[in-house]
C-alpha cells in the first residue's frame, strides 16, 4: 500500500514507516485530504478513530495534526500526520468521516487550528467567551481560569 502511494505523491509521502507495530505517513498537507480520500475508499481505512494535534512552539512549523484511521476489513490501524505553522488551516475531512465533526471541533478548542470547509467549526468544550486555546504549551491556564471565573461567576477563583 505504501509503495503504492509513494509512487503516486512521491515526496509528498515525507516518511512512511511502522513504530512499535502501527503504521504511519508523514505527508505534506497540500496531498493530505486526498491522500485522506484514498485511504477510505481505495485502502478501507473506514473509521476515522481521532483527530489530534501537538504543540511545538520552538519549531517553524508549529502543530503536527494527526488522523488516526482504523480499517475494519484489515484489522488495521494507520497514523496520517501534517506539520503546519500557526495560523495555517487544515482542510476538513468531515466529508470522508462524518465522525471528524467534532473531533476537528475539538482540535480546534484546545489548539485553535481551523478546518477548512468545516460545516460548523466552533468550541465544543469550553464556552464561547473563552480565550485562547489550552493545549498550546504557551498557554497561562491559570490566568485564564482566574479572567473567566471573574468575569462569567463574578467569584475569584480557587486556583
Amino acid at each position: 500500500m505504501v509503495s503504492t502511494l509513494k509512487g503516486q505523491y512521491g515526496s509528498g509521502i515525507r516518511e512512511a514507516n511502522s513504530y512499535l507495530g502501527q503504521n504511519y505517513m508523514i505527508v505534506e498537507p497540500s496531498i493530505v485530504s486526498e491522500l485522506l480520500q484514498i485511504l477510505r475508499d481505495r485502502e478501507q481505512f473506514d473509521y476515522c478513530v481521532d483527530i489530534t494535534a501537538a504543540h511545538y512552539p520552538d519549531r517553524e512549523k508549529q502543530f503536527d495534526v494527526l488522523w488516526i484511521l482504523y480499517s475494519f476489513p484489515r484489522n488495521e490501524r494507520i497514523r496520517v500526520k501534517i506539520m503546519i505553522a500557526d495560523g495555517e488551516s487544515v482542510p476538513s475531512a468531515v466529508p470522508i468521516w462524518a465522525t471528524a465533526n467534532w473531533l476537528e471541533r475539538e482540535v480546534f478548542d484546545m489548539f485553535g487550528i481551523r478546518f477548512d470547509g468545516h460545516p460548523d467549526l466552533k468550541r465544543i468544550l469550553l464556552p464561547d467567551g473563552w480565550k485562547g486555546y489550552p493545549l498550546r504549551k504557551d498557554y497561562g491556564i491559570i490566568q485564564q481560569d482566574q479572567e473567566w471565573v471573574r468575569a462569567n461567576l463574578g467569584i475569584e477563583s480557587g486556583q
